[in-house]
Parts: C-alpha cells; structure tokens; sequence
C-alpha cells in the first residue's frame, strides 16, 4: 500500500494495491506497522462506526475537543464521496487548510486524521456508506462542528444546491466564529495527544 502525507499535516492518504484474479480482487486496506511508521503515531480503534446517506448529503465539518480527541481512519465501503479534512488545530502550521480525496468504494483509499484534524464528506451517489475506525469511544459533548461552506476555508464541494444537511451542520459557526469563542483544539494539545511515538524518526517527518 502507498502511504502519503496530504496538504494537511498529520492527514494520511492511504491507497492500497489491489491483487486481482479469476475471483475478484484482493487487497490490505491498513496496516497498524505501515501506518505507524508512516505517521509517527500509535491508533488503537476503540469504536468503528458506520454512515449511510443519500446522494448530495453533507456531513460535517466535524472534529473533537481534546481532551478526549478521536483520531479516525476513514473509508468509503459502498457508493462514493468527496472526503474533505480540515486542520482545525489553532497555532498549526497548516491551520485553516483543507485536503480532498475522492472516496470510492471499489477503490478501497481510505483518509487517516490524527487529533485535531476536521472532517467532513458530500455523498455522490445514494446509499453511500462510509465506515469510520476511531482511536477513542464517542464523548457526549465533545464534538467540534464547523461550517462547511464557510467561505473562508473554501471547500470547493461539486455542488451547494440541493444539499441534505443536519440542522447542527447547517448552523454551524464559521472557522473565526469558533476561534473566537474557544471551541478549537491547539496544536500544542494536539502534539501532546500524540505521545513520545511522534518524535520518532521517519520518513514523512524529515524536513519538518
């Protein structure tokens, strides 16, 4: 499997190789040894969940306060999504950035997002079902929600019309409406999450 860094720091693309034969097709979506070395950071999955929505829906921008925070590997496992993370950790260098990547189910690419970091998806097909594996179980009360069409992060989704959205979605502060009343992780919080295993030497961290 490829492991890269996105535009997003500590966000993790990762695309495996797929072995096709008479059968069908085969592949690792994940390894915990590649995906450590490759991101600096321990994941144990704590809780797996599951989204189904309807095409043109829009989930998110979610994040998680930390404490606790939730890092989360995200995968697409029927239909498609454009899956979006934002880095919502205040004082990063990469703070206020987005990445994109087209999530397709036959494809098997899946997003990791380390503590701190924003997600959200727009289904493009119906009946899309992503599945999430994350690093801490579900606090009530400590989910960030941020606007997805605030312009000032500028996600360019494919479409802004028509859009099936939850009422804290949709009503969500902007991402300077969250700063100024505190709501966001700090980088400093977010490196302390991370634990002694981010200093460790790898190639994805050279350069830094």
């Amino acid at each position: 499997m490829a492991i890269e860094e996105m535009k997003v720091r500590d966000a993790f693309r990762i695309t495996p190789s797929q072995l096709p034969d008479n059968r069908g097709r085969f592949f690792e979506a994940w390894r915990l040894g590649e995906l450590t070395g490759s991101s600096g950071q321990p994941f144990t999955v704590r809780q797996v969940n599951f989204s189904v929505s309807h095409r043109n829906t829009l989930r998110g921008i979610h994040g998680t306060t930390l404490p606790p925070g939730q890092a989360k590997l995200v995968t697409c496992v029927r239909g498609a999504a454009l899956d979006v993370v934002v880095d919502l950790r205040v004082g990063s260098p990469t703070f206020g950035m987005f990445d994109t990547t087209l999530q397709e189910a036959g494809s098997g690419i899946g997003v990791y997002l380390a503590d701190g970091l924003g997600h959200a998806f727009l289904a493009l097909t119906d009946d899309t079902c992503m599945n999430y594996l994350c690093s801490e179980e579900y606090v009530p009360g400590t989910m960030v929600d941020i606007q997805a069409l605030d312009p000032a992060i500028g996600i360019p989704w494919p479409t802004t019309t028509g859009l099936i959205r939850s009422e804290k979605d949709a009503t969500a502060p902007s991402l300077s409406e969250a700063v100024a009343r505190g709501l966001l992780p700090t980088y400093e919080e977010a490196l302390t999450s991370y634990g002694p295993s981010w200093q460790l030497p790898h190639p994805q961290h050279l350069g830094r």
